[in-house]
């Protein structure tokens, strides 16, 4: 008795941190549900708030009075007229700023040319928004005003004249009630730029704070675009300092958080206090323990009854014969199953054998066909050769030659049906995908020339490796490319092209040409053994059937689509290794 009263108060513990880590489990999930809904309305408000003025600057850069201020600066009255309008266009509109910049940056003219922060004559070539647009067309960038000391959103738009003088249109967005909205929410959100640094906040004291600690690098480029000009974001301490997304906030508390990303690298936070959930769980360990207390509690009781009612000989003798049983069940069992799994993998081996008897019968009638004919053309030949032999005759000479070509048409095939009944086991490795698809080219080069048909190679941005046999990936590609060329030689602006894309998952080499392309009722029989669509006599149908084979070995698989405009696209799909693996 006193060994057992010493595991009771052990399993209360247990049952009590199992129930309160359940309880804290189920809690918390209540919170990240809530932080997700709350996530996808700060970011829809967000995105509104965003768009009001998107094309602002654009629409704005095509005015004739902007136009005329940036052709002829000097002008007063164009100058003049410009900053009028600019500030019609903000009262109308319900921007912040408007402005507009020369080609170096300076300020011509602005909605705010009569107050004392005017922006005329500021050079602001060194903020991002003004490179991105003179680069690319538009720009966008968060910052606080160097001239205002305000922050806000800077939307830009590229001015191009009719003589290639450029400008850039700027449109300044105050987004700081979107700050007032969240701080009367009950969970705190925020909006961090695309380094981490915190600008948009519901709680004032998370205002220019990084999520984690921000590289010199970082800081320096923030310092040189003067981002945050007037805030030490250097001395900040970082707001995520715990782990599982926790984060202390005010009152030393801790909180949930969660992020999504945002355009331009932005992430939306929203975080909620942790404290309702942590009671919870203490509330279900409190249960947790009580259940267990009283469990072992009635399971003591009922042991002493038993101990009163039942003899201990008669107690072992039961269990020793029921353990007995229960082994010889479990054994029997076992053995049931072995014999079981023994059955299904002679079935399934039955079944595959009988498959490569079945293809061996298909390949069997294909061989008689295919070689019936060349052996009685070479007894004809031959004959014919036999007869002329014994004067100067070219005609025997031209027939011996054909009697030689047609061994060798014979010998070609039974190469590819060995080729094709043999899979051999052959060590994969990483394989540079354009580094084959080259080599494949070149191979196929003499063939083409003879065609007068190049295959041109699209430009690729990237090339990649996947786990392949290169021979083997090669010899795919040949024969693809040969399918292409045999399907355009003779047809007006013949064209085969081939091209490399990459997804995540997969590579993908596309092989397209503009020929007569395949039936879809053919489609599905193309990759059979002997299967050909080929008028000349050089097809045995096995090229497509043993390229099927080889790819799918590499655990990737081939596709034959409609071309655009006519022809066919041979894709051959290969599985990239995952990103730890590259």
């Amino acid at each position: 008795m006193p060994g057992r009263s010493r595991i009771v108060w052990p399993v209360i513990v247990l049952a009590a941190l199992v129930s309160g880590l359940l309880a804290w489990h189920m809690a918390f999930g209540g919170l990240m549900t809530r932080l997700d809904q709350s996530l996808i309305l700060s970011r829809h408000a967000l995105t509104l708030e965003i768009e009001r003025f998107r094309y602002l600057p654009a629409v704005a850069g095509e005015d004739a009075r902007i136009r005329a201020a940036l052709q002829i600066p000097e002008d007063r009255g164009a100058i003049t007229a410009a900053n009028s309008y600019l500030e019609t266009l903000v009262q109308t509109s319900g921007a912040t700023h408007l402005y507009l910049l020369n080609h170096e940056g300076v300020t011509i003219a602005a909605s705010n040319w009569n107050l004392p922060e005017s922006f005329i004559g500021e050079d602001y070539s060194f903020r991002p928004y003004f490179k991105d647009a003179l680069a690319q067309g538009s720009g966008a960038f968060y910052a606080i005003g160097v001239t205002t000391k305000l922050p806000g959103y800077f939307l830009s738009a590229r001015v191009i004249l009719s003589d290639g003088t450029p400008g850039v249109v700027v449109v300044k967005i105050d987004l700081s009630p979107l700050q007032e909205t969240w701080s009367r929410a009950e969970q705190d959100t925020a909006v961090t730029d695309a380094d981490g640094v915190i600008f948009l906040a519901s709680d004032p004291d998370w205002l220019y704070r990084p999520l984690t600690s921000l590289s010199g690098e970082v800081l320096a480029r923030l310092d040189r675009q003067q981002t945050y000009s007037g805030a030490d974001i250097g001395a900040a301490v970082p707001l995520m300092q715990g782990a599982l997304g926790l984060i202390r906030g005010k009152n030393n508390r801790m909180s949930a958080s969660r992020l999504a990303v945002f355009g331009q690298g932005w992430q939306v936070l929203a975080a909620t206090p942790v404290v309702p959930a942590a009671g919870i769980a203490g509330l279900g360990a409190a249960l947790g323990g009580l259940v267990a207390a009283m469990g072992l509690g009635l399971a003591k009781i009922r042991r002493q009854r038993r101990a009163l009612l039942e003899l201990e000989r008669h107690q072992s003798a039961l269990l020793e014969r029921r353990v007995a049983e229960r082994t010889a069940a479990l054994n029997h069992e076992v053995e049931a199953r072995r014999k079981t799994e023994a059955e299904l993998r002679a079935a399934q081996e039955s079944l595959i054998q009988s498959e490569k008897m079945a293809a061996l019968g298909r390949m069997s009638t294909a061989i008689v066909h295919e070689i019936s004919q060349p052996l009685a053309a070479m007894e004809a030949t031959l004959l014919t050769a036999v007869m002329l032999a014994e004067a100067p005759a070219p005609e025997a000479t031209a027939r011996i030659e054909t009697a030689r070509g047609l061994v060798r048409r014979m010998q070609r095939t039974t190469k590819r049906l060995k080729s094709f009944a043999q899979k051999e086991a052959t060590a994969t490795e990483p394989v540079d995908l354009l580094s084959v698809i080259e080599e494949a080219m070149e191979v196929v080069h003499p063939r083409a020339k003879a065609a007068g048909i190049m295959p041109k190679l699209l430009p690729v941005p990237v090339s990649c490796k996947v786990q392949a046999g290169r021979v083997r990936l090669e010899q795919v590609l040949v024969n693809l490319l040969v399918n292409a060329l045999d399907a355009v030689e003779g047809r007006v602006g013949a064209q085969v092209e081939v091209s490399l894309e990459l997804s995540p998952d997969e590579a993908r080499i596309i092989v397209a040409d503009n020929g007569p392309g395949i039936a879809p009722e053919v489609r599905e029989r193309v990759a059979e053994p002997f299967f050909t669509t080929k008028s000349k006599s050089e097809g045995l149908g096995l090229g497509l059937a043993i390229s099927t084979e080889i790819i799918a070995s590499f655990g990737g698989q081939i596709d034959l689509d409609p071309h655009e405009g006519g022809g066919l696209c041979a894709i051959v799909r290969l599985p990239r290794p995952k990103p730890e693996e590259r």
